[in-house]
């Protein structure tokens, strides 16, 4: 007999005569999972036995939610590639992310991106979910990307990002000299009206908020560079690159936005920090990424 490997989410009741319907919103379950649990191949159990919505729960009863199998994309196509993984366990992926490398494909890099990785590595786990990205990188932006492996993970990583409970922090190469130590960008930014792809800083723009702390002045090849650290408070696209082109300090290597290749082929930006809430554990959990090394070379004495 071929094993059950439908997520299950297990909780036990608190009160005495609490509906089971109320115990399972609690848990952060949409109206839309439930219906499909209900009628769509999952379970709701207490202490092992199939119940209603309306079956009324004692303190200390067993819950068991067994979701049903996903829906699996059909426009993603598993493929065999590295993945550097930092940490995994039942609900989570946390992968470090190479430069030159889609988080998800495109028009331009229809695959070999990460998540055409982690689909095949979930299937010959033998996890039958479509690959939920919770926090993307650009292709040329290195560092940690987090990853959902079930839909009810992503919806609840989904609501900690709208409420700013996912805390993102990068380093970045920029060039010149950073005259401020510490200072908050407050910008908004929107598309660029002659660019599909460029954004740029305006009024109509959404609201987008940096921190950028400076870690060290330096040069390469006789040219001023500063090593910087940035908190982000929102996540409009491009908003880093968009943010310090915007007060006069491009990133090394983004050409898009009046960096110079010069010194390197790519945007000088790396995710080096990812702190949140541990959806199923409920416990603050952070992964660190050291910069990679061809930006350690340009700062580094």
């Amino acid at each position: 007999m071929a094993m059950d490997k439908r997520f299950r989410l297990c909780f036990k009741a608190t009160e005495d005569g609490e509906l089971l319907r109320d115990a399972i919103r609690k848990q952060g379950i949409s109206s839309k999972a439930l219906t499909a649990i209900k009628y769509n191949g999952g379970e709701i159990l207490v202490n092992d036995v199939e119940r209603n919505v309306r079956h009324l729960l004692m303190c200390g009863d067993e819950v068991t939610i067994i979701f049903p199998e996903e829906e699996v994309s059909t426009s993603l196509v598993p493929e065999k590639g590295e993945l550097n993984i930092v940490y995994e366990d039942e609900a989570l992926l946390i992968i470090e992310k190479p430069a030159f490398l889609n988080t998800i494909p495109s028009r331009e890099h229809p695959s070999g991106s990460i998540a055409n990785f982690v689909y095949d590595y979930l299937i010959n786990q033998g996890i039958h979910s479509t690959v939920h990205v919770v926090t993307r990188l650009d292709r040329d932006t290195s560092g940690l990307v987090c990853i959902a492996k079930h839909r009810h993970i992503h919806h609840l990583m989904g609501i900690a990002q709208k409420e700013g409970k996912i805390l993102k922090e990068y380093e970045a190469i920029v060039h010149g000299h950073v005259e401020c130590d510490e200072q908050s960008i407050i910008a908004p930014i929107g598309r660029k009206e002659t660019s599909i792809i460029e954004r740029e800083v305006r009024e109509d723009g959404q609201f987008a908020h940096t921190d950028v702390t400076v870690l060290k002045r330096t040069y390469y090849n006789g040219e001023p560079i500063t090593h910087v650290r940035l908190v982000l408070h929102t996540g409009r696209t491009h908003q880093i690159r968009v943010h310090m082109a915007h007060i006069g300090h491009p990133l090394v290597g983004d050409e898009l936005y009046g960096g110079s290749k010069a010194f390197l082929s790519r945007q000088a930006l790396h995710c080096v920090y990812l702190e949140f809430v541990h959806p199923l554990q409920k416990k603050k959990v952070n992964f660190t990424s050291e910069i990679v090394e061809s930006m350690k070379k340009l700062v580094h004495d």
